[in-house]
């Protein structure tokens, strides 16, 4: 922190970092960035983590901005803001799409890119002299950042930096999306005024003609309720946690006693063990319980949820029978009532609700009364429950078997911590089938599972490890990532920041016999027909991939005084001796990053996809596509 009147923008840009709460700045760097990356060192406690990648810095910047939203605590001035700085044009392009995820997902994030001199850019329009990473377009960087962020500024005068960079952190805070901020590298050591005071969050105020409309939106949703039976669902989503809302959030289940399912991209936004917890609900891609217990509540009311193509899995349209709040903005059947936030949505529905039907009037076991009504589904919650976790197991792992053997062992490391359940772990599933998998995974910690469920780019979990390892380091929280082999490929080389900065993460590589099995599913589910495909339903080439020994890589990455462990497991027996080793602390495979081969069945695939199959390939009569496991 300075003192003086005046600072040059470096330090400027790094003051404000640092009283934004952010400890870790991620990147890849280069010449345009040195004079900064120098000052961050000297001048605050912010410390510089090299990746192998930038895509894998942007991913990690991403991570770290999720747990820090979840954790932070507000009136303490901390705000949930990750930060990455690359270098123009390659490294720029680079970590655009890690930027891109952030935009769509609505995470806070800060991406610096140095950028050459403001003499070398009168050289390339006066004589068209390029230096390194130079394109003809001078505006090409910002033209491109201003697609995927909500404030894109390129700072060229020292004068006018202090007004550049506080306009796109505020606007960071207050969208909770990227912004993007471009220095020429001899603006870096210019003088400036320095820092004034904090910034911080601007929201939209409360209008009157707002609460009017809120007003009207609680009415209509209590009207729905009134109309549909007396017996709600609650559908938690991403808004809640990317907005902070989980205390709010669950304050009205508890008071009302409204079962709720969650997204699975706002899974563990409130502890699972939270009464009323009934699942994961992905549409058609959900585990077949949870569907059916969804769809026979009365009516269903999202909050903060995304009409994804995951949160929906296979379904087009939700109906006159849901609420959902999200986007600013309230749909009750066919109605709409815009400018609506959900800050206020979700006190103001509790408070009606207390008010129409009394405290705890939802109290419902919604498994005992679907059973009842004659649905093949458990006989309560806590039968349910019960069928996520433990064997018997077959001989070799498959999707489900093997996430039903983690939520075991997840159980086993279950502690209690003031009255609340804790665990050592921090999930963080990849896309495809660890994302659909792991939905399932029992979460008794809030925010203790992480992951993308739109933008999805393949292989993000592996930079996720490093934002959320070093995030919540102080918390002693590791990580335990999944991902698919074909997603690993893309981004295995992040594993070297973990050996390298101590952090101990457990990735396990799901090694479907190298195949990516969700664009097979996508594109031609009935590849996965039982009994074997005839040839015309063999596998498309396109998804074959080139055979790793994945656990190698620990030889690669480790060293003696930064170690690494990789093993392959390839039956449930080889699995219980690995946690086994993993669950006990001072175990010597817990001295650093641990990398498992995970062997599958080609052809196997979770239950909760089984859809794809029965609605594109109907077997012939009277057969069966798949048995439920049970």
């Amino acid at each position: 922190m300075t003192t003086s009147p005046t600072c040059t923008v470096a330090e400027y840009l790094a003051v404000r970092l640092e009283q934004l709460g952010i400890t870790h700045l991620f990147g890849v760097p280069g010449n345009h960035l040195g004079p900064f990356l120098s000052t961050l060192h000297e001048k605050t406690k912010v410390r510089w983590v090299g990746t192998p990648t930038e895509g894998g810095a942007g991913q990690a910047a991403d991570a770290y901005a999720r747990v820090k939203v979840a954790d932070a605590e507000i009136e303490l001035g901390e705000q949930g803001v990750g930060a990455v700085a690359v270098t123009y044009g390659v490294g720029a392009f680079n970590l655009l799409n890690a930027i891109g995820g952030g935009y769509t997902e609505y995470i806070p994030l800060i991406a610096i890119n140095g950028a050459p001199t403001y003499e070398q850019w009168i050289n390339q329009r006066a004589i068209g002299l390029l230096t390194s990473h130079m394109s003809q377009r001078p505006e090409s960087n910002l033209d491109v950042y201003r697609q995927v962020t909500v404030e894109a500024q390129t700072i060229s005068n020292p004068g006018l930096a202090p007004g550049q960079i506080d306009t796109a952190l505020v606007a960071c805070l207050s969208h909770r999306r990227p912004v993007y901020l471009e220095f020429m590298e001899d603006v870096w050591e210019e003088s400036c005024p320095a820092p004034q005071g904090r910034l911080r969050r601007q929201e939209r105020p409360l209008t009157p003609q707002n609460e009017k409309m809120l007003s009207t939106a609680v009415t209509a949703c209590v009207k729905l309720v009134k109309e549909h039976g007396g017996n709600p669902i609650l559908w938690a989503g991403e808004e809640i946690d990317r907005f902070n809302l989980a205390d709010s959030f669950e304050e009205l289940v508890r008071a009302t006693l409204i079962p709720y399912c969650t997204t699975v991209g706002a899974k563990s936004v409130i502890s699972e063990d939270t009464p009323g917890f009934s699942g994961v609900y992905n549409g058609k891609a959900s585990n077949p319980d949870v569907a059916a217990v969804f769809q026979n509540a009365g009516c269903r009311i999202g909050l903060g949820t995304w009409a994804t193509s995951k949160n929906l899995g296979g379904k087009l349209s939700i109906g006159d029978d849901w609420a959902v709040a999200a986007h600013e903005g309230v749909h009750v059947g066919a109605s709409y009532f815009p400018d609506v936030q959900l800050a206020q949505f979700i006190p103001a529905l509790r408070d009606a609700f207390v008010e129409e039907f009394g405290i705890g009037h939802f109290s419902a076991d919604y498994y005992a009364d679907a059973h009842r009504a004659g649905l093949d589904v458990p006989d309560s919650i806590g039968a349910f429950l019960d069928t996520l976790a433990g064997g018997p197991y077959p001989p070799q792992p498959t999707y489900d078997s093997f996430f039903r053997h983690i939520n075991d062992f997840l159980a086993t490391q279950t502690t209690e911590r003031s009255g609340q359940r804790t665990t050592p772990f921090t999930v963080i599933s990849d896309a495809a089938f660890a994302l659909i998998g792991s939905m399932n995974l029992r979460m008794p910690e809030r925010a203790s599972y992480v992951a993308q469920n739109s933008w999805l780019s393949i292989g993000y979990s592996v930079g996720f490890a490093t934002g959320v390892g070093l995030g919540r380091l102080e918390a002693g929280k590791r990580p335990m990532v999944f991902v698919g082999d074909g997603s690993f490929q893309e981004t295995c080389q992040e594993m070297s920041t973990h050996v390298r900065h101590g952090l101990k993460p457990v990735v396990f590589v799901l090694d479907n016999e190298g195949f990516y099995g969700i664009e097979q599913m996508l594109v031609h589910p009935c590849y996965y027909k039982p009994n074997g495909a005839p040839p015309s339903d063999g596998a498309d080439f396109y998804n074959e991939l080139h055979p790793w020994h994945y656990e190698k890589l620990a030889e690669v990455f480790g060293t003696d005084k930064q170690p690494m462990h990789g093993c392959a497991v390839t039956t449930h027996d080889d699995l219980t001796a690995l946690l086994k080793k993993i669950g006990e602390p001072s175990n010597p495979i817990n001295r650093g990053p641990i990398v498992v081969r995970v062997a599958l069945p080609r052809r196997d695939y979770p239950e909760a996809l089984q859809y794809k199959i029965e609605e594109n390939c109907p077997p012939p009569a009277g057969a069966v596509l798949r048995e439920r496991t049970v």
